[in-house]
């Protein structure tokens, strides 16, 4: 009589022991979960800004914050470790600013040493750790206070029109690229008065080539016709190129004042061949070499074009789909280029302004970033044209409102103007405004001429280093 009970008391155990032997092997088949911390990503800007012998300006750019909150960022300095910490001398940048990623930000370096190399870098911080962008390493001057640039209103009186005289009796109607021969005259594309103007350095305006309606006419400079041109450039010849960008072809006018078709087919397309055979897509910004090549900074086929003196026409760098890579050739990317410059060694820089940045093609066509791009694009904001000088000094017209320079010691300077305010104020440095300037251009002095689009004005800069 005691099976029964037996059996009732022993099964439920059964089950049980199998139920725990059955969970036991689920839990031993469970792999733990581990998680990784990982640090802020962060970049050092790679231009030091408003270098003087005592202070300097540094900043970077923090993309991703990693598994925790950013706690602190700024930048860390030392003349004596080349590789500084934050235990060195630091910046620490307001937080609030940072709430929103990818940012910007910039620092200010005080109480430097004049004639001294320093060492600065990026930090950002978060609980996992800290982590630290490129080291960019720069020089104090020896003596120098800050650069003072004084801006004044050549030409023009700020409104829309057409008119030729001195000064501010001329009208201007959103002047775009602009160009100085070896003489000083400014030749300026009067955009939407569809005509070439030439203005001396006097301020007296004169018409110099287009009759003012909207077309596409050769001949004598008087009855020719453009439409919206852009770019222009000036050779040693006195011929100067022109950017017919509504018309998609690079113009001619000689300096017995005949206008002719140099390149392009006057179809929308991206063809190399010669002279006629060749298409173009909305060309922007000239710039002419020694030898008489023209590089045309092929906006809508986001481009660099070059033309040589017998109007055959290749691509040197870029091709059709925008984008941002430094490559070779065809390989690299640019994003709506609109200006263009050559030095004394046939480097060719562009004004990529859809990338926000400065960039750099060697003869050979090999494109790398001098300043800027799409993760810093507050630093240069919308570069829309450049000038270099005899020692490679890069002027650039920034949209935004701003005249800049960036130095062959890779020092960037913010000579004129204040991001993002428009107006027609004449005065030295940041009290100077500007609205969507587009043509920049430096004669043999140093004097920087500016084609202030929409004050319909051409202004002049005058640039002193102050000790």
């Amino acid at each position: 009589m005691k099976t029964p009970y037996f059996r009732k008391a022993l099964l439920p155990a059964l089950f049980l022991s199998i139920a725990l032997l059955f969970n036991g092997c689920k839990k031993s088949t469970t792999t733990p979960t581990t998680t990784t911390s990982t640090s802020p990503t962060v970049a050092t800007t790679a231009l030091i800004i408003n270098l003087t012998a005592t202070t300097a300006q540094s900043g970077g750019n923090i993309t991703d914050a990693g598994t925790s909150a950013v706690t602190a960022a700024g930048v860390c300095y030392s003349a004596t470790n080349k590789t500084p910490t934050t235990n060195d001398a630091k910046v620490v940048q307001d937080l609030t600013t940072l709430s929103l990623l990818p940012a910007d930000f910039s620092v200010a370096l005080t109480g430097l040493t004049a004639g001294t190399t320093y060492y600065a870098r990026a930090y950002a911080s978060n609980s996992s750790g800290t982590a630290y962008g490129a080291v960019v390493q720069f020089t104090t001057a020896t003596a120098l206070s800050g650069l003072v640039t004084t801006v004044s209103t050549l030409a023009g009186d700020g409104t829309a029109g057409y008119y030729n005289g001195i000064g501010a009796v001329a009208k201007f109607n959103n002047p775009g690229g602009i160009a100085v021969d070896a003489a000083g005259n400014i030749y300026v594309a009067d955009s939407f008065n569809n005509r070439i103007r030439r203005v001396t350095s006097d301020g007296t305006v004169s018409a110099f080539a287009g009759k003012g309606t909207l077309g596409y006419t050769e001949g004598a400079a008087a009855d020719a016709e453009f439409y919206g041109p852009q770019g222009v450039a000036a050779d040693g010849a006195g011929n100067i190129y022109v950017a017919d960008l509504g018309n998609n072809v690079i113009r001619k006018i000689t300096a017995g004042g005949v206008v002719s078709t140099f390149a392009g087919s006057g179809t929308a397309g991206f063809v190399n061949a010669t002279g006629t055979s060749a298409q173009f897509n909305n060309p922007a910004g000239l710039a002419i070499d020694a030898s008489g090549n023209i590089y045309v900074a092929d906006r809508g086929n986001n481009a660099i074009r070059k033309i040589t003196s017998a109007g055959v026409v290749t691509t040197l760098a870029g091709f059709k789909t925008g984008g941002y890579v430094n490559a070779t050739g065809t390989a690299a990317a640019f994003d709506t280029p609109n200006g263009v410059a050559v030095d004394a060694s046939g480097n060719v820089y562009v004004a990529d302004q859809g990338n926000s940045a400065i960039r750099k093609i060697t003869p050979a066509g090999v494109v790398t970033t001098v300043a800027g791009g799409p993760a810093q694009a507050t630093l240069l904001n919308f570069p829309s044209a450049l000038a270099l000088d005899s020692q490679g000094n890069i002027f650039i017209a920034d949209e935004g409102g701003r005249i800049i320079e960036c130095t062959n010691a890779n020092i960037l300077y913010i000579l004129a103007g204040t991001l993002n305010t428009t107006g027609l104020t004449n005065g030295d440095g940041a009290t100077a405004l500007f609205s969507n300037p587009q043509g920049i251009a430096i004669d043999a002095s140093g004097n920087i001429y500016v084609a202030d689009q929409d004050n319909n004005c051409i202004r002049k800069l005058v640039v002193v280093k102050k000790p």
